[in-house]
């Protein structure tokens, strides 16, 4: 029959749940070192215990050597003559046990023993522990809430506590003392001074172990979970696809009244959840798991990075970022993509920027355009007009509608614009001459007399088209002259013959002596 002693070690290893040779074993190496520290020995000892009697010895034992010549260890070895005299017939390299007496062992003895035997026991337990769920990552439990300490919450899985700290809650749970919960194993921690197990409550395998618990399409395959993204307390994206065409995915995870996704967010205390159907299309998933914001078009920017881009219309674009990026942010994790997120309204800047960095060099303030004059240009800066380029690509229909923009105004700018490009391509021309003089000077080439003249006939045009504008010019500045004159009052030129009064500003003309040459010309014609 089995001692007292030894009944007490069965019962504290099966509530550890530890080998009972694992507490005899502490047990026997506790009293041989509170023996040896005893009788103050550097000698190799043991302790014995005897499951019957409950009795616990402790001895020494050395190894039998030949003779002094191979006795290197004088503490743990003894040479065979000597060994032969206490155990008649021993041989070389056995070992002799001297026995020690632990009766006058006292307190403190026993306190050393104690410690000992509660270090290796809970040892014992760490590594039974270890063994139990290092394998089983990933897995849910059932457990039960233990106790709270600080920000922790500590659960009894069974066999070992476990702890779930602060980052692996979610902000939306409330936790009591023995209420029953499921929890994700994540990892078991040996270096831990606590409970080693690490368990979460925030895992994306909690939502996935729900619904297959929940929906029995998902429990017998016919509709698999393929992607989950999880924000604890907030949201959580699930997409799933079905094997059989004739089952709706979605709505065998909602269920009926929504009953069954109706449990499931009750057991995760109210946190939203979004059930997409999965696409191999990356483009369709990607609109899909922007819901509920309508995505207007969705194009891959780069596939080695795996890059999207979205766009979506103004008024869903906050709809699709989410609260703090929320609802963009669940969908990138849930593809496996980056998104790149925009609305119409900026992806038009943006391709009139790429247009405008495609179409030309730097612009040219509407400054530079003299011929303008100051009231003009004020007039236009103030439409938000300020460059040249910017101008020419007005319409005329446009310019109108800018307020103090006239008919004649219009007209006057048309011709400005019109001598400030062809100022610039003359000067373009000039340069491209001397350009190509040079070249000919250094290569000694002879134009062909058809490029002469081609050349030639460019030049006619150009020169041509200078003269109109110019007239037109002249022919402008001469209607403004007249509608100033029509403010002043007039007399007739016939005034001289007729015998009337002659203006001041009439006699001031006429005294203007006449210029020789053509101007004279045009001075008689004007009389006339």
């Amino acid at each position: 029959m089995a001692s007292a002693l030894y009944q007490s070690i069965e019962l504290l290893s099966r509530e550890k749940g530890i080998e009972p040779e694992i507490v005899v074993g502490a047990v026997e190496e506790a009293i041989a070192l509170a023996t040896r520290k005893f009788y103050k020995t550097q000698e190799n000892m043991r302790g014995e215990l005897n499951k019957e009697t409950g009795e616990i010895t402790a001895y020494i034992y050395k190894t039998v050597v030949a003779d002094e010549e191979q006795l290197e260890d004088p503490v743990n070895q003894i040479t065979l003559a000597e060994a032969s005299e206490l155990a008649p017939g021993v041989e070389v390299g056995s070992e002799i046990r001297l026995y020690r007496d632990t009766t006058p062992l006292g307190r403190i003895a026993a306190q050393l023993a104690k410690q000992v035997i509660f270090q290796k026991v809970r040892e014992a337990e760490r590594d039974t522990v270890f063994q139990e769920y290092a394998h089983r990552e990933k897995e849910v439990l059932n457990a039960t809430v233990k106790r709270i300490e600080g920000q922790d919450v500590i659960f009894d899985l069974g066999k070992a506590e476990a702890r779930c700290p602060k980052r692996e809650q979610s902000r939306l749970e409330q936790f009591t003392i023995g209420e029953r919960v499921r929890v994700v194993l994540l990892k078991v921690d040996r270096a831990a001074k606590g409970p080693q197990v690490v368990v979460s409550r925030a895992a994306p395998e909690l939502v996935s172990n729900l619904f297959q618990s929940e929906v029995p399409e998902i429990y017998d395959n016919t509709v698999t979970i393929r992607a989950i993204a999880r924000e604890a307390g907030e949201r959580t994206k699930i997409a799933v696809q079905s094997r059989d065409k004739d089952v709706d995915p979605v709505g065998a995870c909602v269920g009926m009244k929504g009953m069954r996704v109706q449990s499931i967010i009750r057991e995760l205390r109210g946190e939203k959840i979004d059930i997409i159907e999965f696409s191999e299309e990356i483009t369709t998933f990607a609109e899909k798991a922007l819901q509920p914001a309508k995505v207007s078009r969705v194009s891959i920017t780069d596939l080695t990075d795996k890059q999207l881009e979205v766009i979506v219309d103004d008024t869903q674009l906050s709809l699709a970022i989410g609260k703090k990026g929320q609802n963009v942010r669940l969908a990138a994790k849930l593809l496996g993509w980056k998104i790149d997120i925009k609305s119409e309204e900026e992806k038009r800047q943006e391709v009139e920027q790429q247009m405008q960095a495609l179409s030309g060099g730097p612009t040219t303030p509407i400054e530079q355009v003299t011929e303008l004059g100051d009231t003009i240009i004020q007039k236009l800066v103030a439409a938000g007009i300020t460059t040249v380029e910017a101008l020419a690509d007005m319409t005329p229909e446009q310019l109108e509608e800018i307020p103090g923009i006239g008919e004649k105004t219009l007209e006057r700018i048309s011709v400005a614009v019109r001598h400030y490009f062809g100022h610039f391509e003359e000067g373009e021309e000039g340069a491209t001459a001397e350009a190509a003089e040079a070249s000919a000077e250094g290569e000694a080439e002879v134009a062909t007399p058809d490029a002469a003249v081609d050349t030639a006939e460019a030049e006619i045009e150009n020169a041509e088209a200078v003269l109109r504008d110019s007239e037109q010019a002249e022919a402008l500045e001469a209607e403004e002259q007249l509608e100033v004159a029509d403010a002043e009052p007039e007399t007739d030129v016939s005034a001289e013959v007729t015998g009337e009064p002659v203006t001041a500003a009439e006699q001031a003309v006429e005294d203007v002596p006449v210029a020789d040459g053509p101007e004279e010309d045009k001075n008689e014609e004007g009389g006339a």
